[in-house]
């Protein structure tokens, strides 16, 4: 009986150590994300709105996928990023996507939303659409 105890008590103990290795080791996650997509959207068209509390060090990111343009073949969209706030808008800055990642840091806590702000660098004149759209902060 005693050895039995004794096995429970290790097996305990491993499996503890497995999930205290697992918490310690693993990677840091984004606060939160969101997915859409944007559908022939016109430089000035913006993203909804979202929430960074900044209770983590993530960066804010937008990735775009399944990226069109019209009336021509898609090159790069620019986005902007903006925290909102009463006045104008704190432009966080812009920057261009070729159909992937962009980052704009860690960010502070605040309300935000992204803006396309040119279209194959054009600040007129063209659509872009996007299949997939993930925001995470």
């Amino acid at each position: 009986m005693m050895d039995s105890s004794r096995s429970r008590i290790i097996r305990g103990a491993a499996l503890g150590a497995a999930i205290l290795s697992l918490v310690i080791v693993s990677p840091a996650q984004a606060e939160g994300d969101w997915s859409s997509s944007m559908t022939n959207w016109l430089t000035g068209n913006e993203s909804r709105r979202w929430w960074d509390g900044n209770i983590d060090s993530a960066n804010t990111t937008v990735t775009l996928g399944g990226c069109s343009a019209s009336p021509s073949s898609f090159k790069s969209v620019t986005l902007g990023v903006y925290k909102d706030v009463l006045g104008p808008d704190d432009h966080k800055g812009n920057r261009e996507n070729k159909c992937g990642t962009s980052s704009w840091g860690d960010l502070s806590s605040g309300d935000y939303y992204f803006s396309v702000e040119l279209i194959n660098n054009n600040a007129s004149g063209f659509r872009v659409s996007a299949t997939s759209v993930v925001t995470r902060y």
